[in-house]
């Protein structure tokens, strides 16, 4: 499980990453679909990142 949701974390930060980087190369209403796709797939991470916190805490 925890192995799973690092894979997943680190896949959509890179989704992420990729989408903001397409972001800078469109205008008008098409970046801000992209732009709005790259917020969904952030907070996919900042979710993913809870469930992994809560599967293997740090403190």
């Amino acid at each position: 499980t925890e192995s799973l949701l690092a894979d997943a974390c680190e896949t959509l930060g890179s989704a992420n990453v990729m989408l903001n980087n397409l972001v800078d190369a469109l205008e008008g209403p098409h970046r801000k679909t992209a732009q709005g796709i790259a917020q969904i797939v952030m907070l996919a991470e900042l979710a993913v990142n809870r469930v992994l916190d809560k599967v293997v805490p740090t403190e």
